[in-house]
C-alpha cells in the first residue's frame, strides 16, 4: 500500500504541475501546441491520485465517499478525453472546420463531459471534507477550482481562466504531498535507519 501511496503522489504532483505551469505560461503565451499537449495529458495522471485520496479516506467516507470517488473517476474519464481531444486533435483544425464541428452533437459531449466531471469533482471534495482525512485547504480549493475549471474550459482563455488552472493546479499538488507515506517513529531506543 506505501508504494501504490507513493505512486499516487508521484502521479498527483505531476498532474498539478501539468495543469498550474501551461496554465501560467497562457497568461502570456495564449494556448500554444505544447502547453495543449501537456493540459491534454494531465488528466491521465489524475487516476491514480484520486483512487490514493481515496483509498487514504476510505474507512472514514463510507458509503458516501465510494459515491463521490465513483462520481469522480467517471467524470474524470469523461473530461479527460475531453480535454485530450480538445487540446491535442481540435486545436489543430482550422476556425472554420472547428466552428461546423462545434454546431453538431460534438459540443453537447463536450459540455457533458464538463458537466459530469465537475459534480463529481463537488461529491468527491464533499466526501474528502466529511471524512476529515486530507487537509482542508487544497480539499475546499479542489472542490471549487476544479469544477470552475471545467466548467470554464469552453470559453476563450483569459487571465481568469490562467489563474483558475494555477490555483487547481496548486490544490491537486498540495493534495498529492499529503499523501506521501510517513515514516512511523521508531519506539525509544530503536535503532533508526
Amino acid at each position: 500500500m506505501r508504494s501504490f501511496m507513493r505512486f499516487s503522489a508521484i502521479t498527483g504532483v505531476l498532474c498539478g504541475l501539468f495543469v498550474a505551469v501551461p496554465g501560467a505560461i497562457e497568461a502570456f503565451t495564449s494556448e500554444t501546441a505544447p502547453t495543449g499537449f501537456v493540459l491534454g495529458v494531465a488528466p491521465s495522471l489524475a487516476v491514480p491520485l484520486v483512487t490514493g485520496l481515496y483509498l487514504g479516506q476510505r474507512t472514514r467516507a463510507g458509503g458516501f465517499g465510494l459515491v463521490g470517488y465513483a462520481a469522480q473517476v467517471i467524470g474524470l474519464g469523461l473530461f479527460g478525453g475531453a480535454a485530450y481531444t480538445l487540446n491535442l486533435a481540435l486545436f489543430y483544425l482550422d476556425p472554420a472546420a472547428l466552428g461546423a464541428l462545434l454546431q453538431g452533437p460534438t459540443r453537447a459531449a463536450l459540455l457533458g463531459s464538463a458537466a459530469v466531471f465537475a459534480a463529481g469533482t463537488a461529491l468527491f471534495a464533499v466526501s474528502m471534507l466529511r471524512a476529515g482525512v486530507h487537509p482542508r485547504v487544497p480539499v475546499v480549493g479542489y472542490g471549487v477550482a476544479l469544477p470552475l475549471f471545467a466548467l470554464l474550459a469552453p470559453l476563450p482563455d483569459t487571465a481568469l481562466t490562467s489563474a483558475l488552472h494555477v490555483v487547481a493546479g496548486a490544490c491537486v499538488v498540495w493534495l498529492s504531498a499529503s499523501l506521501w507515506p510517513r515514516r512511523a517513529a521508531a519506539p525509544a531506543g530503536a535503532p533508526v535507519g
